[in-house]
């Protein structure tokens, strides 16, 4: 019994925590970004729609801000999945180093915290203060993904804080 016990529980570990969850986002920005390159059309026009500011309310005062140009609003969208995916990159990066071992997690916390950190300025300054704010999705019925965003803001952050957590005896600097 105590065995059995010992190895559960070293399952239920911070370390194991931080492996599972900063592994979980990865999975889930790399699969964001699999989805916008193989399906390039359908969120290219969400992209198309915000900048356009075609589905707000066409205030005046707002309207100026309106980018129409679909090649610029093209490089946007590429800008996007590029960084989408470099934060998959570095967040599979951020889960082998905490599964290596403690020696690693010093490592493995400060790599996870800049792909988290790169997911929370995607979402949060991109998608909810540009889009929502700058281009006013929020007016939007049809093209507001700020819903969306808030929710994976917050997943980042949570993780975010349980990796900043100190392991047992550890001092973070």
């Amino acid at each position: 019994m105590k065995n059995w016990q010992e190895r559960a529980g070293r399952w239920g570990t911070l370390p194991v925590a931080a492996a599972v969850l900063t592994g979980t986002v990865a999975l889930y920005i790399a699969l964001v970004a699999f989805g916008n390159m193989t399906d390039f059309d359908t969120n290219r026009e969400f992209v198309r729609h915000v900048m356009a500011m075609d589905t707000t309310f066409k205030d005046d005062d707002l309207m100026w801000r309106a980018v129409t140009n679909h090649t610029l609003q093209d490089i946007v969208y590429v800008a996007i999945i590029i960084w989408e995916t470099l934060t998959a990159l570095v967040l599979i990066a951020g889960t082998l180093l905490w599964l290596r071992g403690s020696k690693a997690h010093r490592a493995a916390r400060r790599i996870s915290t800049l792909g988290l950190l790169m997911l929370m300025l995607l979402f949060g300054a991109g998608f909810i203060a540009i889009g929502g704010e700058w281009f006013a999705m929020w007016q939007s019925a049809k093209w507001n993904g700020l819903q969306a965003a808030w929710r994976n803001f917050v997943l980042a952050g949570v993780v975010l804080l349980l990796i900043q957590l100190p392991g047992r005896g550890e001092k973070i600097p």
